[in-house]
């Protein structure tokens, strides 16, 4: 394990491919949301229409090959199979963040994805600290570079509490990402790093107009549970028991999606925990707009090369259909509005966020 930048992102790949980094006690909660099933759908499951409208883009499915990585060679390869991927099935794809294209000249290549990737809705990433350091400028420039159609800012203080070297001022992260808003050329997407956004942190970002999120809820990967493994290598002990005390930190990605749907956001992507087609359905019926995943599709690739890859993404647009029509959903639009029935604890976080 090592703490320069390129180490620290190959460190992630591995770790997220092979190491045991997910929560341990806490779920998505997806399980607590059960989808009433229609016996008389009146539907032809060819005439199922998964497509649908993300951030200006067609998609063939509510499908996002979620943000994992860019900044070393291995992650360049794994970026240009993935958009080629998301190219071929009509998915929308999301880099990793670049700020190594900001600290590390040479890094570019590993990032640029669009000669085998065209027309695929495209989204790029930058943590909101990292923001906060550069001009709008150059944050639009970075990009470009890349061809976005969006840009992410991610937010990530777990994870960077417990990262040895990691960032610990998060002053004027809502200035910085009001002024993206303003400025960029692109929309802004806020996500979060594992960790969920809440409702008040929702209502704050709409008031900064902020109308796309991504909520990268707790329940999948723990990105503190993969700095607490890079810790306990470097012979961090502090930073190893504040990962251990806080790695099940967050808010499950059900509650996350529920809340922002609350606060009135426009775009919702549920990340987190998400690896199935009926776990997207229950997101989309939650009021998400679509869904990411992203270490199940690392995994994959990593077991079966490319063609594992599609295999199981297939898997899961064929899970989705399955449930639209069992739901009595024709479109991606019916399904937002299909019947459901949600569990306690789920509930108890609903009703953490106050009524609008």
């Amino acid at each position: 394990m090592t703490d320069d930048l390129s180490g620290r992102k190959a460190d992630h790949l591995t770790l997220c491919a092979e190491g045991d980094v997910g929560f341990r006690a806490r779920t998505t909660l997806l399980e607590q949301v059960t989808l009433v099933h229609d016996a008389l759908p009146e539907l032809d499951l060819d005439g199922v229409d998964t497509s649908t409208l993300l951030l200006g883009k067609r998609l063939r499915a509510p499908i996002l090959i979620a943000a994992m990585t860019g900044g070393t060679e291995r992650a360049g390869h794994i970026n240009r199979e993935l958009a080629g991927l998301a190219e071929e099935l009509g998915y929308g794809f999301g880099l990793g963040s670049q700020r190594a294209m900001h600290v590390r000249e040479g890094t570019l290549a590993t990032y640029q994805i669009r000669d085998v990737a065209p027309t695929t809705l495209v989204l790029g990433n930058l943590g909101v600290v990292q923001a906060g350091n550069m001009t709008s400028g150059e944050i639009a420039a970075m990009a470009s570079a890349v061809g976005a159609d969006a840009l992410c800012v991610h937010l990530n203080p777990a994870m960077e509490l417990v990262q040895p070297g990691g960032d610990r001022d998060f002053r004027g992260g809502q200035a910085t990402v009001g002024r993206l808003v303003r400025e960029l050329p692109v929309p802004v997407v806020v996500k979060e790093t594992g960790c969920g956004l809440s409702y008040r942190v929702g209502t704050r970002l709409r008031a900064l107009g902020v109308r796309h999120v991504d909520v990268s809820g707790a329940g999948g990967t723990s990105w503190v549970a993969v700095e607490t493994e890079r810790a306990a290598h470097a012979g961090d002990a502090g930073a190893r028991a504040i990962g251990e005390a806080f790695r099940d930190w967050g808010i499950p990605t059900a509650a996350s999606v529920l809340m922002m749907a609350r606060a009135g956001l426009s775009t919702v992507i549920a990340t987190g925990g998400v690896g199935t087609g009926l776990e997207i359905a229950k997101a989309l019926a939650l009021g998400a707009t679509a869904a990411g995943i992203a270490r199940p599709v690392l995994r994959a690739l990593e077991a079966g090369g490319r063609q594992g890859a599609r295999a199981f993404l297939e898997g899961v647009e064929r899970e989705l259909r399955t449930a639209m029509l069992l739901t009595g959903s024709r479109t991606v639009d019916d399904l937002r509005r299909a019947d459901r029935v949600l569990g306690p604890e789920l509930g108890a976080w609903l009703a953490a966020s106050p009524d609008p």
